[in-house]
């Protein structure tokens, strides 16, 4: 099992602690990764991006000269694609990016994103992180403390006082264990989960 230092919210190492190898000791799949990643973005999106194809531009119904002896190329409509104020071609229309992925992948993909975080030493655990009232410096302090910068501070449930003393803070995301995915997990230099937090993630995905 892996073995890394448990801190307070002081920054001071009160002990250590073991990481289950099925979760964040494994070797991880690139390509897991990437299609999680590809398809968190691709559920991102809105999909109502609209144009209008020749036939929805309003006009054109008349032919704008007569076909031959003109001079002018033949035209049959001034909202062909072609012309100032036409439809566009291949127009996009609205449409459902999102796709799904197989469980057993998305597991992997997070057991990975885990995984790669104990292996490049970017995880930080904490006995326990509370704080008495919402206050975005003492949330300051504590990062500051434990020298955590750009980092994702992951808790067994929802604490409001964390959530709302960090969420004005540049860099730095809170989240559940149930919301926890691997975008999140690359993206943020540094995690940052409490002790709590390790042991539901372990009992969740083991």
């Amino acid at each position: 099992m892996a073995n890394v230092a448990l801190y307070n919210m002081n920054g001071e190492q009160v002990g250590t602690i073991d990481l289950n190898d099925d979760i964040f000791g494994l070797e991880a799949s690139e390509h897991a990764m990437h299609m999680a990643v590809v398809q968190y973005l691709a559920n991102q999106r809105q999909g109502t991006q609209s144009a209008k194809t020749r036939a929805e531009v309003r006009g054109g119904g008349r032919k704008p000269w007569r076909q031959k002896g003109t001079g002018h190329a033949r035209q049959g409509s001034i909202r062909a694609p072609q012309w100032t104020g036409g439809g566009v071609v291949f127009a996009p229309k609205p449409r459902d990016y999102s796709f799904k992925l197989n469980k057993k992948v998305k597991r992997l993909a997070l057991k990975s994103a885990l995984s790669t975080k104990v292996a490049e030493n970017s995880i930080i655990v904490l006995d326990e992180l509370k704080l008495d009232e919402v206050k975005t410096k003492a949330m300051v302090n504590v990062l500051g403390n434990i020298k955590a910068e750009k980092a994702l501070i992951v808790m067994d449930g929802v604490n409001k006082n964390v959530m709302l003393s960090a969420r004005n803070i540049e860099g730095v995301k809170t989240a559940s264990v149930s919301t926890i995915n691997v975008y999140d997990l690359l993206k943020y230099n540094t995690l940052v989960v409490t002790k709590d937090a390790v042991a539901k993630i372990e009992e969740v995905y083991a």
